[in-house]
């Protein structure tokens, strides 16, 4: 038989360094001892049961603080340094629970947007909170992503926001609701908003600006009860004439499309890296199945059929962390990041995730349908993935349209 070796956590990826495998390992033993009996207790619940105070929700979230994994730590490293040990971080909580770990991230995406915008003053008034992050709106989903309308068809109108904010001296106003797809929206008490401006009449993109949730005017639908990534909690937020201070806008229409462009650059990497870690848990379940179920008088792992699958579960997952961390480290040192390289990231890294959990469910067999066992949870997390943080279709048309050079037209 051939020579077995045994892979680092990491697969492929080159040699750690001393603080990544520190942060690593720790990551790593907070998913397998927190995160992934939290996910599974969380997955069982309803969505208000998963919000209630017994929940093991709140107690993850009072714990994962203790990692250190804050935007003002990375902050301190180079760009390239923290980029990568978030990333690597990351992972490793997927790895444990992907709803959990989006729920982590997503709590830290005021502070990020905030560094995206340049307003380092705001990343400790941010980290003092919970956050979130509101863009999709109920008439326009995935199309909020496109806010210069490059993907509008030619014929077609977007229509009115459902969301609108104005500036009126010191203060930035708000009216209108944001989707149900607002993730962290029932936990947080801050949000970073992104929705339309009305100046002189016209109602145009827009504006960004921090929203702490205890403003008068705020309300909350009730949380998503959804087939995925069920303990990161999602639903409505709705604003009545609510009054934020202007020193809390982090871009305005000047800055909009900039904005928007760097979100994407940040977000989508960070869904594809989730993605790896779904689909390294999927694989791992089955190749330790592999070697323990029979079928046809031998481990089922010796059967050509069953490593030849697993062998390209194992590609794909190989190849979509490498084009994750390619495009994060790229964006975090070019002069300008290429948001065409974070969407082939979430694109590639999700459909690989998706497609590697449901063949991971193939060799559990019939055990694999059933909640007894990991796989079915892991199927339906990773194909909320392919719709998370925009859905792949308009994603690709979006990469596509920066692949369009005029000079060239």
């Amino acid at each position: 038989m051939s020579e077995y070796i045994n892979l680092p956590l990491s697969g492929l990826e080159g040699p750690l360094s001393e603080m990544e495998e520190t942060v690593q390992d720790t990551a790593h033993r907070f998913a397998r001892d927190v995160l992934r009996p939290a996910g599974e207790t969380i997955d069982a619940l309803s969505a208000d049961e998963a919000l209630a105070p017994e929940s093991p929700l709140w107690k993850v979230l009072e714990q994962a603080g203790e990692l250190g994994l804050t935007v003002s730590a990375m902050a301190e490293m180079s760009p390239s340094e923290g980029a990568r040990l978030m990333l690597i971080a990351t992972e490793e909580l997927a790895w444990g629970d992907a709803g959990l770990a989006g729920m982590m991230l997503v709590s830290q995406m005021p502070a990020v947007f905030s560094v995206v915008a340049g307003r380092l003053d705001l990343i400790e008034y941010c980290e003092s909170k919970i956050g979130c992050w509101g863009i999709t709106e109920p008439d326009h989903g995935s199309d909020m992503l496109d806010h210069d309308g490059s993907m509008q068809a030619g014929n077609g109108q977007y229509g009115r926001p459902n969301c609108v904010a104005r500036i009126d001296g010191d203060k930035v106003i708000i009216n209108g609701q944001k989707s149900a797809w607002v993730s962290g929206a029932m936990t947080a008490n801050l949000c970073a908003l992104y929705c339309h401006i009305e100046q002189d009449g016209d109602i145009k993109p827009g504006i960004t600006v921090l929203v702490p949730l205890d403003l008068p005017g705020v309300s909350r639908g009730k949380p998503l009860d959804k087939i995925g990534f069920r303990a990161l909690n999602q639903g409505e937020l709705y604003f009545d004439n609510v009054e934020v201070p202007i020193n809390l806008m982090l871009a305005g229409p000047d800055k909009y499309a900039h904005q928007v462009y760097h979100t994407l650059a940040e977000a989508n990497v960070h869904v594809g890296n989730i993605a790896v870690g779904i689909a390294r848990a999927a694989y791992e379940h089955a190749l330790a199945y592999a070697h323990e179920r029979k079928a046809g008088g031998q481990t089922i792992i010796l059967h050509q059929n069953v490593h030849y699958r697993l062998f390209h579960m194992f590609r794909k997952i190989e190849a979509a962390r490498a084009l994750v961390r390619r495009a994060a480290e790229y964006n975090a040192t070019a002069p300008s990041a290429a948001l065409q390289g974070s969407i082939a990231a979430k694109v590639t890294a999700t459909q690989a995730a998706f497609e590697v959990a449901s063949d991971a469910m193939q060799i559990f067999g019939g055990n694999g349908v059933s909640k007894e066992y990991p796989m079915e949870k892991l199927l339906r997390d990773a194909r909320a993935g392919l719709i998370a943080d925009g859905c792949n279709e308009v994603l690709a048309m979006k990469g596509g349209s920066l692949l369009i050079n005029p000079e060239l037209l």
